[in-house]
């Protein structure tokens, strides 16, 4: 499985990412209270800042925790949610939150958050582990930082 992931040196890239990652980090230190307030200080425009701010970040400092985020459609089976715990475990990570969905059709909807500080596998194989069990209809990585 290629990875969807590139570290990229940000001098070839276009400078609106750049300002995206700022106008984002405005608004989590609460310095600005709107995206309109935040994409107008850094010069770009709303429309760019949510095409883009879900797509570009910073490295962060190793010494932090690093997380992610997953999405996964289950099948409602008996012992569905613990077989995917039980993945996560055997390779690393620490589980922060989850959210289940009540079945509908036969299916969950999970999303769990991880510290993925320990992880013993790319966050790409730890996916694909979670796809190959029979529980697992679907897995998706939705962010890490």
């Amino acid at each position: 499985m290629k990875s969807d992931y590139l570290i990229v040196n940000k001098k070839i890239l276009p400078e609106y990412l750049e300002k995206v990652i700022e106008a984002r980090n405005l608004l989590e230190s609460r310095q600005l209270k709107t995206v309109s307030e935040a994409a107008a200080r850094v010069g770009i425009s709303r429309n760019t800042y949510y095409k883009y701010k879900d797509f570009v970040f910073e490295p962060k400092d190793s010494q932090q925790s690093h997380r992610a985020v997953i999405s996964l459609i289950l099948k409602h089976v008996a012992g569905a949610l613990s077989a995917v715990i039980n993945v996560l475990s055997e390779n690393g990570t620490s589980i922060l939150t989850i959210s289940q969905s009540v079945p509908i059709s036969g299916k969950a909807n999970v999303l769990i958050s991880l510290d993925i500080t320990a992880i013993s596998c790319t966050a790409e194989e730890l996916i694909t582990k979670l796809s190959i069990l029979e529980c697992v209809n679907s897995a998706k990585l939705d962010a890490i930082e």
